[in-house]
């Protein structure tokens, strides 16, 4: 990204230089050159400030903090949102047209072609698809066979949905550990070399503060995006886990239905 917006400024500063030439094709040569100066010169502070941006403090900060304690902090912030990537994927994959979904299996039950049903179900990915799929594999049995295959199969797909959460909850945990460790360590630092020379000047101090403020300040960096992205995976669990209720209802109202109609 920064090197786009140096691009982006150093291409402006030439067209605004190369329309400055254009219109000045009649007048002498000294006067082009102090153009094609005076565009240099406009462009030198865009790419500096281009330069100096976000980007580069933040690395700036982190190789001050110490490689030790910052490495520690960005592997952590890595593979937790490695596993939130996972997982947000993983739920999206499983939303699908509910109503569609459940309007199809309906019709198909109306008919009394179980079969059919069968294959809507099995052939639509997610977790209401698959306990539609585990209680129609039983619409023989019984209503209350039924039932308990759809209850115990939804607590299987709910677990499905939450897996790897408890390693991002971790990671939220140890990137502000993390980070106050290396809070600790410096202040640790910053005594040692008071010790050594014997006085507690601002200087001798703030190389120890410095690396414990940096390391504590990335780890709740890191400890607040996890936790941005945590908040919306639990989101979405929670959705998925509410559509999932409301289509056992629906699907045990459909078996009643059908065994009402085909059964008697």
């Amino acid at each position: 990204m920064k090197k786009l917006f140096a691009i982006v400024a150093v291409m402006g500063a030439l067209t605004f230089g190369s329309t400055q030439l254009a219109q000045a094709q009649d007048a002498p040569a000294a006067e082009q050159t102090e153009q094609v100066a005076s565009a240099a010169d406009a462009a030198s502070p865009a790419v500096a400030e281009v330069e100096g941006g976000i980007h580069k403090e933040l690395k700036t900060k982190f190789i001050e903090g110490t490689a030790s304690f910052m490495s520690l902090v960005a592997i952590a912030l890595v593979i937790g949102l490695a596993f939130c990537i996972e997982r947000i994927i993983y739920l999206s994959l499983a939303e699908i047209n509910t109503k569609k979904f459940m309007a199809a299996i309906e019709v198909a039950l109306e008919k009394g072609d179980v079969e059919a049903a069968k294959d809507i179900a099995r052939n639509t990915r997610g977790p209401i698809a698959s306990i539609y799929y585990q209680g129609l594999m039983r619409i023989d049995q019984g209503i209350d066979v039924v039932e308990k295959s759809v209850v115990s199969y939804g607590g299987v797909q709910a677990g499905y949905l939450e897996k790897g959460c408890s390693w991002i909850t971790l990671f939220i945990a140890m990137s502000p550990s993390l980070g106050f460790m290396g809070t600790v360590i410096g202040m640790v630092q910053a005594f040692d070399k008071i010790q050594q020379v014997g006085d507690i000047s601002p200087t001798v101090v703030a190389g120890g503060m410095k690396v414990a403020l940096i390391t504590t300040i990335f780890g709740l960096i890191a400890a607040l995006v996890l936790q941005v992205f945590y908040n919306y995976i639990l989101s979405k669990i929670e959705a998925l886990t509410s559509e999932m209720e409301d289509s056992s209802i629906t699907l045990l109202d459909m078996v009643i239905k059908y065994d009402l109609k085909y059964k008697k």
